[in-house]
């Protein structure tokens, strides 16, 4: 296993070297979360496809992954981002838990934001497979305190951005995920990365 590069190429290396999702969550696991975000958001575009794939089917993961158990009700659980799109590649989602229990939202954070809105969602467990499912056509309840006003997506520029999307994540290790968008049940070939806080 190559692990002699540094974070931020070495998951690169292991994919490159067709490395299985076993030897890359271990790998992931071993950094610090410095190193872990430097090292998801030093994927190329075509490694983030890879890496979805790469983990199909390779371990479950839950609502408590995004928003672990002991955070409290309405505060924000940041997970670092990249995409394989041209533009605004490193961004965040935010998720948290609201008061009831019940559920989880949460909203996109980039540069772009200013333009295409905050991207609110909902997050919900697949019946079909472990993995989850981000709704953007299913809105929060309620949001934390100071962030944007709650909108839909299905007008204006958030309407391109984020507009009957759903996005499908599955685990790679404690603390990274790899996601798909769909609009429409169309699969959309736009992937992304994120690894969680803390």
């Amino acid at each position: 296993m190559t692990t002699s590069h540094s974070p931020d190429h070495a998951l690169e290396s292991l994919l490159a070297e067709r490395q299985g999702p076993a030897a890359i969550s271990s790998f992931l696991d071993r950094l610090s979360h410095d190193e872990r975000v430097a090292a998801v958001r030093g994927l190329g575009r075509r490694a983030v496809a890879k890496l979805f794939h790469s983990v199909d089917g390779f371990a479950e993961l839950g609502l408590s992954d995004m928003v672990p158990g002991g955070v409290p009700a309405l505060e924000p659980v940041r997970h670092y981002g990249l995409n394989s799109l041209w533009v605004a590649r490193v961004f965040e989602k935010r998720f948290y838990r609201t008061a009831s229990g019940d559920e989880v939202g949460g909203a996109n954070f980039q540069s772009i934001s200013p333009l295409t809105g905050p991207g609110y969602f909902s997050a919900r467990r697949d019946p079909q497979r472990a993995e989850v499912l981000i709704d953007y056509q299913r809105l929060p309840s309620e949001t934390p305190t100071g962030w944007p006003a709650l909108q839909g997506n299905e007008h204006g520029i958030a309407r391109l951005v984020y507009g009957f999307m759903i996005d499908r994540l599955r685990r790679v290790s404690e603390h990274v995920t790899v996601g798909s968008a769909s609009r429409d049940g169309k699969d959309l070939h736009a992937y992304f990365v994120l690894c969680r806080q803390g």
